[in-house]
């Protein structure tokens, strides 16, 4: 068994970390800057297009959460128009698993911004029109939702292909800062628009009409990046099962490794606990703070902000070691802080909380995707990232209780039962997950991947 210095070793030296049969440009395997990932161009090119999907989501996100509760005044359809999202990826994210292991990636990853922004456009139409209604949000999302759940596999399986394991930390660390950069400028952007072109009436559709015109056309410069991308992704070899054999070897590997079992579970927690604060943060901004859709978007830019610090915290920091540890305690610590913003009742206390709740889930997110991915073997890789998908769209199993909760009570208690449950899971888990706590650098031999 070699050891962790060993593996270190193995990885510095490998010209083709991540198996795929392709060389990473050598020099970039001995930076260990910051930005080391973005070096490479065809990474650069899918971050890029990553920001522009990111920030089309974010500005939804503000768009219709804003809308949804002028008309309904209620949390739980804010929890509806969530579930009509999150659906999708239970349903269709194991397909997403066995296209990316069978086809190139390059153009299903160009595909999906193209065919959001279509779908946007449509509903900035409607929405512009003012004939829009809550069953509008749910197609909408549910589409969403679908070519999310078919594409993202292929994505995120992308990654090591071109960059290479060494530098997997610092690239999945800008993949999360794609998104929570969005987080700063889109809520801001969305809510200001909103308040601005709308005049303050946020009953009227011009404003949030005009949002989803903006995040359709992001949407479409998304797609327009990937053609910049030189590496196709071609599958590691070629599959002769059907797909649902492909589908059932990828769960049997997750069930049969501790590892990467556990992680995809500790991954689970948070998605069902954790983020409820997005569900229910229009409620808690109005409810609670007696907020306008600026302060909303303030809310979600602290959020990014956070997210953005600890995303960078990561890039940094990606040979730190203990990362088992690291995974449990941020896990832990990301349940507390729920629960501390639950009791804020001032809105610059709300900021500083939601802005820690930011860096934490950052932070976590992206180390434990990382090591997922370094623990699996790439041929496997697609399919692998469908199922940790997958199981993030069980999120309505936590949303809806934690929605009822806010509902028949108050959103405080809602939220902070929300954070106080996903701490106390988290903890009585690491003291079952031994494998979990040993994971030192993350990266393993091809003879320990295959042990």
């Amino acid at each position: 068994m070699s050891t962790a210095a060993d593996l270190r070793t193995a990885d510095r030296s490998d010209p083709d970390p991540a198996g795929t049969g392709q060389s990473v440009d050598d020099s970039l395997l001995h930076d260990r800057s910051m930005f080391a990932s973005l070096k490479n161009r065809d990474y650069f090119w899918l971050w890029i297009g990553m920001i522009g999907s990111a920030f089309a989501m974010n500005m939804q996100l503000i768009a219709q959460g804003w809308l949804v509760y002028e008309m309904t005044s209620s949390p739980m359809d804010l929890t509806w128009v969530t579930l009509a999202f999150m659906i999708p990826q239970v349903l269709f994210s194991l397909g997403g698993g066995v296209i990316a292991d069978r086809i190139p990636k390059k153009p299903v990853i160009g595909l999906s911004p193209a065919l959001n922004g279509f779908a946007t456009l449509v509903m900035a139409i409607i929405v512009s029109n003012g004939n829009v209604t809550f069953w509008d949000f749910i197609w909408v999302g549910a589409f969403n939702g679908t070519v999310m759940a078919l594409s993202m596999p292929a994505r995120t399986a992308f990654i090591p292909e071109i960059v290479g394991e060494r530098l997997m930390f610092n690239a999945m660390a800008f993949n999360t800062a794609s998104w929570n950069i969005s987080r700063i400028l889109g809520p801001a952007l969305a809510g200001y628009m909103i308040a601005l072109l709308a005049d303050g009436d946020t009953t009227s559709t011009f404003g949030v009409g005009m949002v989803y015109f903006v995040l359709s056309a992001l949407y479409l410069i998304s797609a327009f990046t990937v053609l910049l991308i030189r590496e196709p992704g071609l599958p590691h070899g070629s599959s002769n099962k059907s797909p649902l054999k492909d589908i059932d070897e990828g769960l049997q590997y997750v069930l049969n490794s501790a590892v990467v079992g556990g992680l995809i579970l500790l991954s689970i927690m948070p998605f069902l606990f954790g983020l409820t604060i997005n569900t229910l943060l229009p409620a808690f901004n109005s409810d609670v703070l007696s907020g306008g859709p600026d302060d909303f978007g303030l809310l979600m830019t602290g959020m990014g902000v956070g997210a953005i610090a600890g995303s960078l915290a990561l890039a940094k920091m990606g040979n730190l070691r203990h990362k088992g540890w690291w995974v449990l305690a941020s896990g832990a610590a990301w349940g507390l802080w729920v629960a501390f913003f639950a009791l804020s009742n001032v809105f610059w206390l709300a900021v500083l909380n939601i802005s820690l709740i930011g860096f934490i889930s950052a932070f976590n997110m992206s180390m434990n995707r990382s090591i997922v991915q370094l623990q699996v073997t790439p041929h496997m890789r697609g399919r692998i990232m469908s199922i940790d998908m997958m199981s993030h769209g069980l999120m309505p199993l936590g949303i809806i209780p934690i929605g009822w909760i806010a509902e028949t009570w108050t959103v405080q208690t809602g939220l902070f039962v929300s954070g106080m449950t996903l701490f106390v899971i988290t903890l009585v888990l690491a003291c079952f997950m031994p494998r979990i706590r040993a994971i030192d650098t993350g990266y393993v031999t091809p003879a320990e991947r295959s042990a």
